[in-house]
């Protein structure tokens, strides 16, 4: 079962070159970690899932989010310093709200929800080892596979493709800007966005709880899912900054059913 619905294609099939390809695949899981160490807390961290966020808190937070993301300059993620103040409060809501950290704290109604997390000092940290691991794990992984299932080939395109799959080694904190962020007290917000993410991959494999506990029962999928059922919109918020020596992030993440059976006015 895939998170996003993509067709399964022969790398050396594709039309771009072997370079390309494997920059792909380490774009693909940069993001697959981040998902799963944004969402993994109930599994990994005794983090609990508290719906009834009310409607004010959520979409404040959600325009916020929005406001912050088109002050930035095209292709950056660093905010500009006059958005400091909005996204300082961001960060540091969940001390004005008397919010709890480390939990997913859910507002939502039929066909969409709201999950907004935040983390703090030592979580934060440990954010960034996770990310690390499962960025390190899918692409050593994904390598193995590949070599046993292309090098036979021995054609030069192929061999070329492995060995720019070898050469991949992406320092996580660095790509997420965290010493920019400490040494220089910049706030930094990065977007990821799907039209469709599969509902159950989410909740049964990385957060491992049932779907309705986090899109509610009436948006549940049935039994029997058909694709349809499964499909949802989604975009993730990631917030970082430092406030009195203390890493900060917050995640807000938007879902919103795809087909037109919800009434969302």
């Amino acid at each position: 079962m895939d998170m996003f619905d993509e067709p399964q294609e022969d790398p050396t099939e594709r039309s771009f070159s072997p370079n390309d390809r494997a920059r792909e695949k380490s774009d693909e899981f940069r993001m697959h970690a981040e998902l799963a160490a944004v969402f993994e807390g109930c599994r990994k961290f005794d983090a609990r899932l508290i719906p009834g966020l009310s409607s004010d808190v959520a979409r404040d937070i959600q325009r916020s989010m929005a406001k912050l993301e088109k002050s930035k300059s095209p292709g950056g993620p660093v905010l500009p310093s006059q958005s400091h103040p909005e996204a300082a409060g961001v960060l540091n809501a969940f001390n004005t709200l008397n919010l709890s950290t480390n939990d997913y704290h859910i507002h939502r109604r039929p066909g969409e929800v709201m999950i907004i997390r935040w983390l703090a000092g030592e979580q934060a940290a440990t954010f960034y080892e996770r990310l690390q691991a499962h960025f390190d794990a899918a692409i050593e992984g994904f390598r193995e596979d590949e070599r046993q299932a292309h090098e036979w080939k021995r054609d030069p395109s192929t061999l070329t493709y492995l060995t720019a799959l070898d050469a991949i080694h992406v320092k996580m904190a660095e790509r997420y800007l965290r010493n920019v962020i400490k040494e220089h007290h910049l706030f930094v917000l990065s977007t990821q966005m799907a039209d469709e993410i599969n509902i159950a991959y989410l909740s049964d494999h990385i957060m491992e709880v049932p779907a309705a506990d986090i899109v509610g029962k009436v948006s549940a999928p049935p039994e029997d899912p058909t694709e349809k059922d499964l499909a949802w919109f989604y975009k993730l918020f990631s917030l970082r900054g430092v406030r009195d020596g203390v890493e900060q992030m917050c995640f807000f993440t938007f879902l919103q059913k795809t087909d037109d059976s919800f009434d969302f006015g």
